[in-house]
This record gives C-alpha cells, structure tokens and sequence, in this order.
C-alpha cells in the first residue's frame, strides 16, 4: 500500500479551516466571596512557603503562577497536566472543596484582568492587588515558570488594570482595606487625633493603614515588628514610635487603636495581654482590628470586657459604603477588560493559526 502525502498547497488550505485549540490556561482559588477569613487563613502563603509551594504546583502545568493575598490565594496554571483543583487541595486539603472556584481558557483570562484592575476585590478599584499581581508573575519569571503564554496573560492583566484605574477614575479617592480600618475606628472612637494607636507589622498594608492614620489625625503611632530595624525605618518615613516585639506587651497598655498587619505562623496577641492593658487603665477601652491572614489577634479577644475586636470580614459594610461612588464607573472598567481579553482571544487564535500552517509546511516537506 503506497502511502500518499497531501500537498502543502492541501494542507495549508485545510488546516486553517481546523478547530483551533482551547485556551490552556486555567485558575483555582478561593476568595473573600467565597470563603470566610477562618477559611481563608488556612490557604495563606506564609513567608518562605513560596518555593516548595510552587515546586509542587510545577508538577500540574508547564507554567505557573502563585497570587496570595489578604482575601484571596489563587493558582494560574498554564499547559495543564491532570486535574488542577488537585494541585489545590494537594497543598491546602480537600475540606476546602465547597469553597473553590476554577475558570479555564477565556474565562480565566477574564478573571486575572478583574483581579488586576481591583474589579474583584473587597474594596472594588484598590490599587494594591497591581503590585501583588506584578510580583507574582515576576517571581514565576524568576523561577522559569513562567513562559510565552503566561508571560502574555499576566502583561494583559496589567495592561488592563492600568487602562481601568487610568480611564474610568475607579480608583479616585482611593479606599483600602487599610483606609476602612482607619474609618471604622474612627466611627468607634470619634475624633482619634488624641487616640495612641499601635499597627503591628511594618509591611506595605502596614504602611498603607499608618499613611490613613496620619491622614485622621492621629498623632501618635507605635510600630511594632518581629524585625525592629523595618519597625524603625517605617517609623521614621511616615512618623511614629519603633518598638521591639519584646515590649509589644508595654506598648498595648498605651494603645487605645490597635491595627494589626503582618505575617505570623500564631496570634501575637492573646486575651489575657488585652485584659491586662485594660485592667492597668481603667475606663479606657481598645478598639482592635485584625487585617491579618492568617489572624495574628485571638478571637477570644472579643470576650474580654472594654476590647472590641473585629476581623476582615467585619469590613465589609464600611467598603460598601464608600463603593457607591464607584459605581458608576464599573460599566466601563467592565469594557475595558472585555476589549482586553478580545484581544488576548485574537492572539491566540492567530498563534495556534501560525502553528497550524508550521506543521503543514514540516508535513508536506517530509512528505516530499
């Protein structure tokens, strides 16, 4: 039986014509609409977790991504291989299933741009998750995992979170989860320029709530940090006390905000450190909020008379209040991401085209 080749003429006629392949892109996470913050907590990326976490993941796709936030932690996978809510709950267990979203090809794109431009977010138009989301595709660059087709994503959801916050003013009179924090103490407390206020961490949310702080008026501010030297350099930017974590217990019987923001495997402040600063200062209460995922403040916390505690979750309602004046720009924001994923689309479809019409030049100069 003699075997007969098409022509490349055939070839580059008809495989044009051909399905074009799916998108091989797709994202598993879980988020502040999906699950509460005792939930969230258990999927946070600690500090130093990053490499091991992404080593696993590398084993379920060719290119991958890593976003951990306060809200949110989410994988992007691309060139998948297996079932990638598997390389979910292979790190962070099965029992988070019901709290899971996944989006594949399109879909996914969409969601990463959403992502970017503050479109998903708690606080709808923050500014901070562009920058999370730029050091995490920087460090999956850093690591070789990420390639040509990540690599165009994650410029696209960059792209299109600056179009948005550029073109629509979503993003004017920026409103933050560390700027909720702020107000929310205020409503508690009234006027808070004669309130002490302690923010425990000295990271960029940290810095973020002491720049709001400064901006209600509070004049005094106490840093506390594991590493007293960030402490003291945070303290000396935007003005402020550096405290060594060892007197962190001293520095609570001062505070009358505490606001906390860092990263630590356990609570840094229990119930009986709380009720004892109360007890030492009687007739002065503490207004607490814990920013943190995971939580660095006990829960128990909210049992001790004079402490008011209150969490991420608890932020809501002051985010949506200040989201009314946003609204109206989301028709356009929405605009710009759908433009933007066209024309991730087009990409696409023109790439695997090429491909298709390399193959059929390789096919038919074998054949010949």
């Amino acid at each position: 039986m003699t075997l007969t080749c098409p022509t490349a003429h055939q070839l580059l006629a008809v495989r044009p014509m051909a399905q074009p392949t799916p998108l091989d892109f797709v994202v598993v996470g879980l988020n502040h609409q999906t699950a509460p913050v005792e939930v969230r907590e258990r999927a946070a990326v600690r500090a130093g977790q990053e490499d091991v976490l992404l080593d696993h993941l590398s084993l379920y796709a060719r290119e991958v991504m890593l976003l951990a936030t306060c809200n949110r932690t989410e994988v992007y996978l691309a060139g998948v291989q297996g079932d990638p809510q598997n390389a979910f709950q292979d790190l962070w267990g099965e029992d988070l299933l019901g709290h899971l979203y996944v989006y594949q090809g399109d879909e996914a794109v969409r969601h990463l741009y959403r992502v970017t431009a503050g479109l998903d977010s708690m606080v709808i138009g923050e500014t901070q998750i562009q920058g999370q989301v730029k050091r995490a595709w920087q460090s999956a660059r850093e690591r070789g995992l990420s390639g040509t087709l990540l690599n165009k994503i994650a410029q696209g959801a960059l792209a299109a979170g600056k179009r948005v916050r550029h073109e629509t003013g979503l993003s004017d009179k920026v409103v933050s989860v560390s700027s909720a924090a702020v107000e929310l103490a205020g409503a508690a407390l009234g006027d808070l320029s004669r309130r002490t206020a302690l923010i425990l961490g000295a990271g960029e949310t940290a810095e973020l709530t002491l720049t709001h702080l400064r901006a209600a008026g509070v004049q005094d501010v106490i840093v506390v940090n594991r590493t007293a030297e960030r402490a003291q350099v945070l303290a000396d930017k935007l003005g402020g006390r550096a405290c060594p974590a060892e007197a962190l217990e001293a520095a609570l019987l001062e505070a009358d905000v505490v606001i906390a923001s860092s990263a630590a495997p356990h609570y840094v402040v229990g119930p009986q450190g709380v009720r004892n600063a109360l007890a030492a200062r009687p007739g002065r209460g503490m207004f607490l909020i814990d920013i943190s995922v995971p939580r660095i403040l006990d829960p128990a916390i909210s049992e001790v008379a004079g402490a008011y505690l209150y969490n991420l979750d608890d932020l809501t309602a002051v985010v949506q209040r200040n989201m009314q004046s946003r609204r109206a720009a989301l028709p356009y924001a929405e605009a710009i991401v759908r433009e933007l994923g066209s024309e991730l689309s087009r990409w696409h479809l023109t790439r695997e085209t090429q491909l298709a019409r390399q193959n059929g030049r390789l096919l038919a100069l074998a054949c010949d």
